[in-house]
């Protein structure tokens, strides 16, 4: 079933002018909707607490900045830009008993919704606007008069308004210039969870290393591994971007095809499938969301030691020195 995709001409500023709309966090997405929304002519306002690092940068890209429950309170949008671990304590703690019936709560993720970690008020409208793409992005896209394409999902309506506000909302930070797809709350969290898992962040560090530590073993120098492994990754990734995996295809060598297409199959197989089906399965089951949960709530010794584990691997200290050696490279 092909999805609902909304384009520029779709969503409507004036459902947020004469709103207020509060950013609650000025991490990279919190920073890049703020940004965009002001930009649009939209009011908006930052929400952090007292002592928050952010409130100095907020006040020096021009924001106004509030205490967390004073914006729950006044505005009439409240985008949760938190991380799923922060934001059910913050929202239980400082945004819950404030809301009043009417107000918009805006998520860019459905993992609080989904997995019920936070469970609003039925008077609220519960939307979703995610912007495929990290904050970064989402603000250099804008400021270049495109945008990045964009996700949205309607949880509550009691208002019935509750889509064009987030269409409004997706226009005001440049999604809908890139095209928005309509979803829900359950499947943008299930196949966010298992893109970063099998694919985007799991499978392809995965297969870097391994490829990496192939060809240290067969006693080729680490260097040359790093380069062909990882560095020359992001030229084939901006093809594929750009024109798809056939037309990736289409710009490669001969070699590289027949390689592609003949042996990519033998290391990415059906065992991998299986796998890749197992890890869906305990996204869609909630398991994956009780094992993280349960993991956060502890003191995160298991995380913390397969983080320390993957930053010690030989490739991040040769990349460290390959990448100090390239002094045109923009730090991230």
């Amino acid at each position: 079933m092909a999805a609902r995709i909304y384009a520029d001409k779709d969503g409507d500023l004036r459902w947020l002018k004469g709103k207020t709309c509060a950013v609650i966090g000025f991490g990279a997405q919190g920073k890049a909707h703020a940004l965009n929304l002001r930009d649009s002519g939209i009011s908006v306002i930052v929400g952090l607490y007292p002592g928050s690092k952010s409130r100095v940068r907020a006040r020096w890209s021009g924001l106004e900045v509030l205490g967390t429950p004073e914006a729950a309170r006044r505005e009439d949008v409240i985008f949760l830009a938190l991380s799923d671990t922060q934001m059910p304590e913050i929202y239980a703690e400082q945004i819950a008993s404030h809301l009043r019936p009417g107000q918009t709560l805006l998520f860019a993720h459905g993992f609080a919704i989904h997995y019920r970690t936070i469970v609003p008020r039925k008077d609220v409208n519960v939307i979703m606007v995610a912007p495929k793409g990290l904050g970064p992005m989402v603000r250099r896209e804008f400021r270049r008069g495109r945008g990045a394409p964009g996700l949205i999902a309607i949880h509550q309506n009691p208002s019935r308004r509750a889509k064009q506000t987030a269409l409004a909302w997706a226009k005001g930070i440049g999604c809908t210039r890139a095209d928005v797809l309509e979803t829900t709350f359950r499947e943008e969290t299930e196949t966010d969870l298992f893109g970063e898992q099998a694919v985007l962040c799991g499978g392809t560090s995965v297969l870097i290393r391994a490829g990496f530590d192939t060809f240290v073993r067969a006693g080729y120098p680490s260097e040359l591994a790093y380069f062909e492994c990882l560095h020359e990754l992001k030229f084939i990734v901006d093809l594929i971007h750009e024109a798809g995996i056939a037309g990736m295809r289409r710009l490669i060598s001969d070699t590289a095809k027949w390689g592609e297409l003949t042996v990519g199959p033998k290391i990415i197989d059906q065992s991998v499938q299986q796998h890749m089906r197992s890890a869906l399965r305990d996204i869609r089951s909630g398991k994956f969301a009780r094992d993280f949960i349960r993991e956060m709530k502890t003191d995160g010794a298991g995380y913390g030691h397969l983080l320390r584990k993957a930053e010690k691997h030989p490739i991040e200290k040769v990349g460290a020195r390959l990448r100090g050696m390239m002094t045109w490279r923009v730090k991230i």
